[in-house]
Parts: structure tokens; sequence; C-alpha cells
């Protein structure tokens, strides 16, 4: 035994998914909502591990510019004590190395600055604002989308 399936009338402006049963369009919203959830875990995931790169490349050059301001130190001292042995030019050519040095670790702190600066802060921001749409949207409002470059 068929049953034919009774065709809209034109006065009847159901949609398709309204003549599903209420179980499966449950279902659906369920899958739907563990997908979506799921989709954002990855893209949270995704953006803290690129903000963790960044940090770790900002840490290693504040670590470089340490070590760097070390070695100025030690030139320094090393001016020192060769202005002090004997009043020649190399207490000179001393403190110009000195002063190279830190030069040299001022651009290092500058640039690890910025790195860890790009870095900040660590929250997957793209994420949260995707969740946000997806409460909006659930919620039945329509958010607004943010051009961003």
């Amino acid at each position: 035994m068929t049953t034919n399936p009774q065709p809209l009338r034109e006065d009847d402006h159901r949609s398709a998914g309204q003549d599903q049963p209420v179980g499966v369009l449950v279902a659906q919203l369920s899958s739907d909502v563990s997908r979506l959830v799921r989709d954002e875990l990855a893209l949270a995931k995704a953006e803290l591990k690129d903000k963790g790169k960044e940090a770790g490349i900002g840490i290693g050059l504040f670590g470089g510019a340490g070590t760097v301001a070390v070695y100025g130190v030690g030139a320094l001292v090393a001016a020192a004590i060769l202005g002090l042995a004997a009043a020649v030019p190399a207490w000179l050519s001393a403190l110009l190395v000195a002063l190279v040095l830190f030069a040299i670790a001022g651009v290092a702190a500058l640039l690890g600055k910025r790195h860890v600066s790009h870095a900040t802060p660590p929250v997957p921001q793209a994420a949260v604002e995707g969740v946000h749409e997806d409460l909006e949207a659930l919620k039945g409002h329509q958010p607004e989308r943010k051009i961003s470059a």
C-alpha cells in the first residue's frame, strides 16, 4: 500500500522544513550545534597557536637582547679596566664596542616588544566574535558583519 503525498495548496505557505517531525528537527539542530561548536573550537585552537608562536618569537628576541646587553656590560668593564690601567686608545675601542652592543640590544628589545604586543591579548578574538554571532543568530537576530582588512 502506497500513500501519495498531498500537494501543497496555494494558500498553504509552509516551508519544506515544517513538514518534518519535531524529533528530526531537534536532531538536526543538535547536529548543527555540535558541528558549530567543533568548528569554533578549531578556530580558537588555530588562533591561539598563531598567538603562541608570535609570543615565542618576542620572548626569544627579549632573551637575545638581554644576552647582548650582558656582553655590553662586559665590554664596559673591559673599557674601564683598560682605561684605568693605561691611558692608551685601547679603552676607547672597548667603549665603542660596548656602544655598538647596546645599540644592538636596543633594536632587539624594540623588535621583541612589537612581537609580544602583537600576540596579546592571548584571547582568540575571531572565535569569540564568531560565538557571539552564532548566539545572536540562534536568538533570531541578524548580526552585523564587520569588514576587516
